[in-house]
């Protein structure tokens, strides 16, 4: 799964990145503590033209009566994303690119205790999450959401978690996007092995309060 991550480039940063064209009243970056509800950095195609837009971070289907009713939908499994309700339509017609600078993930030691892991590229500045996007309004409340792909762990992330985000090689962007036709369901996997780098970082990122750039630091463990 994806619970939480962080976002460090710049917006003119990002929009060059994607080769996309900056909306109005993105979210403030950076970010080191991104969570579900925010909003957050999206790129959608539109007519041709890449939009790096907002979106909230907890897809809502068309069904629900208040942004409450149902669920928190901030993954949606690439296993059964093409049949679920919630997912499937969004998933043939609604994809998009959630951009971050890495992510977290935690363990539990045998007395309970939550361990947080910073898991980020081990090149580039930037990860592109597969999601996908929807447009929810009731009573007077609109909201554009969205959702991040997940799949099975690859080598690195099997060590603190069984799942992770679908991660999209910059050359599979396009096709995620529908700029390139179908063909989209076979970018749903784990991001090859050795891409990813991964380490303990303070558990003050337990909280959704904490920010600032030292949450993703190493930790450095006391003697």
């Amino acid at each position: 799964m994806c619970g939480r991550f962080a976002v460090t480039l710049p917006d003119d940063a990002m929009a060059k990145v994607f080769e996309a064209m900056p909306g109005n009243d993105l979210p403030h970056v950076p970010n080191y503590n991104v969570c579900p509800t925010n909003d957050v950095h999206v790129i959608r195609a539109e007519d041709g033209t890449r939009l790096l837009v907002s979106m909230r971070w907890g897809f809502l289907p068309h069904w629900y009566k208040a942004p409450n009713d149902g669920p928190l939908l901030i993954n949606a499994r690439a296993e059964t994303i093409a049949e679920k309700p919630a997912f499937r339509a969004a998933c043939r017609e609604r994809r998009c690119l959630i951009p971050a600078s890495g992510f977290y993930e935690w363990t539990k030691t045998e007395d309970g205790k939550r361990l947080p892991w910073y898991i980020a590229p081990v090149e580039g500045e930037v990860l592109a999450f597969a999601g996908v996007w929807q447009d929810w309004e009731r009573d007077g409340q609109a909201f554009r959401t969205c959702a991040i792909v997940t799949t099975g762990a690859n080598a690195e992330m099997s060590k603190v978690h069984h799942r992770m985000p679908v991660i999209l090689d910059r050359r599979d962007w396009g096709l995620w996007l529908g700029e390139e036709g179908r063909g989209a369901a076979t970018l749903m996997h784990a991001a090859p092995d050795g891409t990813l780098k991964l380490h303990r970082v303070d558990p003050r990122v337990n909280s959704n309060r904490a920010e600032g750039p030292e949450l993703i630091e190493p930790l450095i463990e006391p003697i």
